[in-house]
């Protein structure tokens, strides 16, 4: 078993423990939703151009895939934000190969719509030296086809728990991006997409980089 799906495992296996049945069905259901939405069939996939954008990172510096491009192809990792349980997994485990995506000549950046105060102290958190950028009201994330608004079941379970999603992402709405990652070639061109409206399934690092040749 993979080591990112074996600690999504075992939070799916504590949370079962500790969620009552209801919220669990709530959960479920609306992720069962959102996949038969289509989402998934309307995001970029391989063959496809990734647009070209420029966001600050998380220190407010301002960054251009294109820049990146120019240096080195790029492993693009969409999350939801620092908040989500499955993207701290999922962080935690890009931090340990990030050495080897480097290795194989590649630039690891993150994007997420939470603020940029918020997406340093995920880095912070994981000890993760790459650049995450803010994608302030989910614009360039929604130029791939991957956002959705938070169903009204959700908000209140979320607001229950203590998950503030417009304070994170600093706005009105309840717009999140679809996790994904998309190896991108040098010349704009995605070489490889892992898009999963499930949110508790994502991408293994290593199958990162085992793509990446």
């Amino acid at each position: 078993m993979d080591s990112l799906k074996k600690e999504i495992d075992a939070y799916n296996a504590a949370k079962a423990e500790k969620v009552p049945a209801e919220i669990l069905a709530t959960m479920t259901q609306c992720t069962e939703d959102l996949k038969n939405s289509g989402i998934e069939a309307g995001a970029l996939k391989k063959g496809d151009r990734m647009p070209d954008f420029e966001l600050p990172n998380q220190h407010g510096k301002s960054r251009r895939l294109s820049d990146y491009l120019s240096e080195s192809r790029v492993v693009l990792n969409i999350y939801r934000g620092g908040w989500c349980p499955y993207c701290n997994l999922e962080m935690k485990a890009l931090h340990d190969v990030l050495s080897e995506i480097e290795a194989k000549g590649a630039r690891l950046v993150g994007l997420t719509p939470e603020t940029t105060g918020k997406a340093a102290e995920t880095a912070l958190r994981h000890e993760i030296d790459i650049d995450i950028l803010s994608d302030d009201g989910n614009k360039v994330a929604e130029s791939m086809g991957l956002v959705f608004e938070l169903p009204q079941a959700l908000r209140p379970i979320y607001e229950k728990i203590g998950i503030d999603i417009p304070a994170y992402n600093g706005d009105n709405s309840f717009k999140l991006p679809v996790p994904a990652t998309f190896i991108i070639g040098q010349d704009g061109v995605i070489q490889y997409s892992f898009v999963n409206s499930d949110y508790t399934l994502r991408l293994e690092p290593s199958e990162i980089v085992t793509q990446l040749g």
